[in-house]
């Protein structure tokens, strides 16, 4: 991000954090009926941050340059920010240090230690990827539960496979993500974490070009400036072949290779989504096609 974009966006971050915010929740007490508002006001936000109304206009400007750990952590309490929010609030007064920030540098490889680890994987799908949600390698089970994915035409002509991309941009997906509202809203909340993480990644900024200008979805998602970690819970999907799965599931970052991490999929045991799994890679094994959507 230059520096016009990154003061727009601690802008739009700090006012739709202010803005969810009522002066009940906050333990103001509110006198008459006439506010203009739902949320706190920035003088609201000043006083319980402890700092004047006018250096918290000047944060909410976008000018986060220079400020304190103890401003930032008084801020962060006043806006009630969760562990993410937190942590992207600290992540864009990084990228805004006078000093500049050293770019972030992801791995844009995997490592032969690493694939020979998904290998070895074979009763549980696993993938490898980025912060952009690039699939970098996948093991022979993690191909075959992600077939819908592999097999989009949108990768026909260009890779790597990417999950958003096809989140928002295939039909198909609809189909595959059984609450696709819920991955839709996560996937954009991750791919704004990791615009704070990474703001010189000029593929990271590409993407979000790409699906701003072409799903108004996406658009409409990446206007709340939503921020989550990817780190477990349960993957609900429709897969072609096995139907309904609902599989709990692991997002380890690995610590060698910077931006990357591993998804594993552990079904419960003697489930439904166990057995569904254990048929995927009877059939995956024998070497037999997984069909796409349009077989």
């Amino acid at each position: 991000m230059d520096k016009e974009n990154l003061a727009a966006a601690v802008r739009e971050f700090l006012s739709t954090r202010r803005a969810r915010i009522t002066p009940q929740q906050a333990g103001l007490p509110v006198y008459g009926g006439n506010r203009r508002v739902a949320g706190l006001r920035r003088e609201e936000v000043a006083l319980l941050s402890g700092m004047s109304v006018d250096y918290y206009v000047r944060l909410e400007r976008g000018n986060l340059s220079g400020v304190s750990e103890a401003v930032l952590e008084s801020l962060a309490h006043a806006l009630q920010l969760n562990e993410a929010e937190r942590a992207h609030l600290y992540d864009l007064a990084r990228a805004a240090a006078p000093s500049g920030r050293r770019p972030t540098v992801t791995a844009s490889r995997v490592r032969p230690t690493i694939l020979r680890m998904l290998d070895a994987m074979t009763g549980v799908p696993a993938y490898v990827r980025n912060g952009r949600f690039d699939i970098l390698a996948a093991n022979v089970l993690g191909r075959a539960l992600y077939a819908p994915v592999f097999d989009s035409p949108l990768f026909a002509q260009r890779g790597p496979v990417n999950t958003a991309r096809f989140l928002f941009l295939d039909p198909a997906s609809h189909d595959f993500w059984t609450d696709w509202n819920k991955a839709a809203d996560d996937a954009v909340a991750f791919l704004r974490s990791e615009t704070g993480r990474a703001p010189q990644d000029k593929a990271l900024t590409d993407l979000i070009g790409e699906l701003t200008t072409k799903s108004d979805e996406f658009t409409r998602l990446w206007a709340r400036h939503d921020v989550k970690f990817h780190r477990a819970g349960i993957k609900h999907l429709h897969h072609p072949l096995v139907g309904d799965l609902a599989l709990p599931y692991e997002a380890m970052d690995l610590p060698a290779d910077p931006g990357l991490r591993i998804n594993v999929y552990t079904p419960e045991p003697d489930s439904h989504d166990q057995e569904a799994i254990g048929l995927l890679a009877s059939w995956a094994g024998a070497g037999t096609i997984v069909p796409s959507r349009t077989d």
